[in-house]
């Protein structure tokens, strides 16, 4: 009798109650929901030679960083599929351990090849997707338009109701720039499936990033205490949380959702989570001159020298950056510069964090127009850090989230920032100067001036017409792209309004 997954790909397995816990399994993988491990484990226990069940074991070994298990579960699968796996599933085998192995251009390469042949093979079609997906990690300056391509590419083949899908697809589409189409895909999928933090991640996204902070607030209210703590995004989901309190000018209520739910002794997330989400809330707190405890960072710094002591990845090393410049630890930034001069081939990624580092080192010793100089030659390859870009969308109170009223009367709000001293808005005026607008890109590291302000002096022909440009930012509702993300924006709204657009061009 042949079995099936949940999208409708032949399962070597050996009953349907194995079939079914591998279903189950998957399901809950997908939507980050705990649960996935005992139903897969509970599939093998009953089919030790359940090769794929092995494989999505693997896979969830992985996302938790838990790399030894990783690597049994995956070398366990290998063998299975060697002797009895069918092609697809020696391919899903194959292409999940190039990932497990660190191999991510093989392992992204192999992945793309894979869904041409089975596109509904969501594991394997999920390793190149999201923020921290083999392409945003693949240092493409071009990620979130690749995310796109691929899922727009393969749309026809999967139902108007699969949540994993649109999940993915929404994801894609308001990191893109069209977020009035991403939202409602999110939307969409949210509803389909309640118990799916990916949905809920990528709406409270699109709700961010189109001024809807209330919604997104009123979502995550809602939701996440229904969301066991040991989910894989409750501490990240929690970081959306206080972002969204201090853009609505309560740094108290943000710092304490940071030290009830996000610092390292509160998470249960894997490590990645944890220091990018610990490392941009807390800079941001302190770039936007609100008091940060001494033992916050402390406890930030250690966790993160404990879980990635060399270079790792970009967006790991420009985190740790800023951890090291917030704690006055000029020698772990030298080490980890020097790390990555001998561990990386000299490629834009690499001299971007080397940049960055020294950077944030010098904005935290006050020497601004330093950090500039450093910033602006590397301006156009921030891109190829990967992540997602809500953090650089928080802007401290701007009006697109809350009106003046609204926040003057929310018990306990006061101003998200104190104003940056003119020394920093001069360095700010020299980054906008090079034509990219730095500093809004850094936003995503918590770099204060990441508000709409910022991007008024790439129209300014001198520092002198600086407040009456700031005045006139004021009014601003809609946070500018830059220029290459402002052009996509421009026809994705208008040309893809329909999140069956796609599917019926094809």
């Amino acid at each position: 009798m042949t079995y099936l997954d949940s999208r409708g790909l032949p399962l070597s397995a050996a009953s349907d109650v194995t079939a079914d816990l591998y279903r189950q399994g998957v399901d809950l993988l997908l939507s980050g929901w705990p649960g996935a491990g005992q139903m897969l484990d509970s599939a093998i226990s009953g089919d030790p030679d359940f090769a794929l069940a092995h494989a999505a074991r693997a896979r969830l070994h992985a996302t938790r960083a838990e790399a030894e298990a990783a690597r049994t579960r995956i070398a366990a699968a290998r063998e299975i599929v060697a002797r009895t796996g069918t092609e697809r599933e020696r391919s899903h085998v194959e292409v999940l351990a190039l990932a497990i192995a660190g191999q991510s251009a093989r392992a992204l390469q192999g992945a793309l090849a894979h869904v041409e042949t089975w596109p509904r093979d969501s594991i394997i079609f999920s390793l190149p997707l999201g923020a921290f997906g083999l392409f945003a990690f693949s240092g493409m300056p071009d990620h979130d338009q690749a995310r796109v391509d691929l899922c727009e590419r393969h749309a026809r083949h999967f139902a108007d109701d699969d949540w994993w899908f649109l999940t993915n697809r929404g994801w894609a589409h308001a990191e893109n720039g069209a977020v009035g189409l991403g939202r409602r895909l999110a939307q969409r999928a949210y509803d389909l499936r309640r118990e799916n933090a990916n949905a809920v991640h990528a709406l409270s996204h699109a709700m961010f990033e189109d001024g809807s902070g209330a919604d997104a607030e009123a979502l995550i209210d809602d939701w996440l205490p229904g969301y066991d703590r040991s989910g894989s995004l409750h501490g990240h989901i929690s970081w959306h949380a206080a972002l969204i309190a201090l853009d609505d000018g309560d740094a108290e209520r943000a710092l304490a959702i940071y030290t009830e739910r996000v610092r390292p002794a509160a998470s249960e997330a894997a490590a990645l989570n944890v220091v990018s989400d610990s490392a941009s809330l807390l800079w941001r707190l302190k770039a936007y001159g609100h008091d940060v405890p001494r033992a916050l960072w402390d406890e930030a710094a250690a966790y993160a020298e404990g879980a990635f002591p060399r270079a790792a990845s970009a967006f790991v090393d420009v985190h740790m950056a800023l951890l090291a410049a917030a704690t006055g630890d000029r020698a772990a930034i030298e080490r980890r510069v020097g790390d990555l001069t001998v561990a990386r081939d000299g490629g834009p990624a690499g001299a971007m964090v080397q940049a960055v580092s020294r950077a944030v080192l010098a904005f935290a010793d006050e020497n601004y127009r330093g950090a500039a100089s450093l910033l602006a030659p590397v301006a156009r390859d921030v891109v190829r850090m990967g992540g997602s870009h809500a953090p650089a969308r928080s802007r401290g109170g701007h009006p697109a989230r809350r009106s003046h009223a609204q926040r003057r009367d929310r018990p306990g709000a006061r101003s998200a920032r104190r104003p940056p001293p003119p020394q920093a808005l001069a360095a700010r005026h020299a980054l906008a100067r090079s034509g990219r607008g730095l500093i809004d890109e850094l936003g995503v590291c918590g770099w204060p001036g990441s508000c709409a302000v910022s991007r008024t002096f790439d129209r300014m022909p001198d520092a002198e017409a600086a407040p009456k440009r700031r005045a006139r930012a004021r009014g601003h509702h809609r946070r500018p792209f830059s220029r290459v993300r402002r052009e996509r924006a421009a026809h994705r709204d208008d040309g893809v309004g329909h999140p069956d657009h796609h599917r019926d061009a094809e």
